[in-house]
């Protein structure tokens, strides 16, 4: 299939009452989304009921296949699907200039996800460039995802502003990619000015993503409340 640029940030695709295809098995399934994009779903073992689904998104360089590293396996402890994409450049589209074939990408992945699977919640996340990403995307479908969980980002840059997500920030002290006073804290307090629940983990260490975190924001999104 071809996949359409997405010029406005806006994910269209949403959660079904009642999907009609046959769902997914478990296990990873890289879905079919055209030439030079890629993403795969990971589902918990069990039979196919409402699951929760964190879209999580790499750091620069990074693919799916890092993504489900870092949080496919404690996703699935929590029954979580993961819809890991592959950014189609070095990093992704927000990141690199304005969005596009990236935000594009996701919606038609997250279209064949729905269509398949029943989904109770969604949340975006992401690590470094990744984490940017999820902030800036999750603050422009609010109405979608409920919660973002960001690890060591370095900005948002919204497109636009919808919904009202609650936000998971963690970042390291020792930090020497994306140093935490002018990312990470920065970012947390000026979503907090802006109104928004922000819970912010600043922890020792560098630009790396501990399994710790991972389990923690996890249990935040998922035993919090919705919004």
């Amino acid at each position: 299939m071809t996949v359409p640029r997405a010029a406005d940030g806006r994910l269209d695709s949403r959660p079904l009452a009642e999907p009609s295809g046959e769902p997914f098995p478990p296990g990873r399934t890289t879905l079919e989304l055209g030439t030079s994009a890629q993403a795969v779903l990971a589902v918990p073992p069990g039979d196919p009921v409402p699951r929760p689904l964190l879209v999580f998104c790499h750091g620069a360089g990074g693919s799916a296949a890092d993504s489900l590293a870092e949080v496919g396996e404690l996703a699935a402890d929590r029954g979580a699907l993961v819809l890991a994409p592959s950014s189609t450049a070095f990093t992704w589209d927000l990141v690199a200039g304005g969005p596009g074939r990236d935000i594009a990408t996701i919606d038609a992945a997250l279209a064949q996800v729905f269509a398949r699977t029943a989904v109770d919640r969604v949340a975006i996340g992401g690590f470094s460039d990744g984490a940017s990403y999820a902030l800036s995307l999750g603050i422009a479908n609010g109405d979608l995802a409920d919660a973002v969980l960001a690890f060591s980002p370095g900005f948002a840059a919204p497109p636009g502003r919808h919904g009202r997500p609650r936000f998971w920030i963690a970042h390291g002290t020792d930090d020497r990619v994306l140093p935490v006073a002018r990312c990470g804290r920065r970012v947390a307090a000026e979503l907090a000015a802006d109104g928004y629940v922000v819970t912010y983990d600043e922890f020792a260490g560098g630009h790396d993503l501990p399994p710790r975190l991972v389990s923690g924001a996890l249990r935040w999104w998922l035993d919090g409340p919705r919004v």
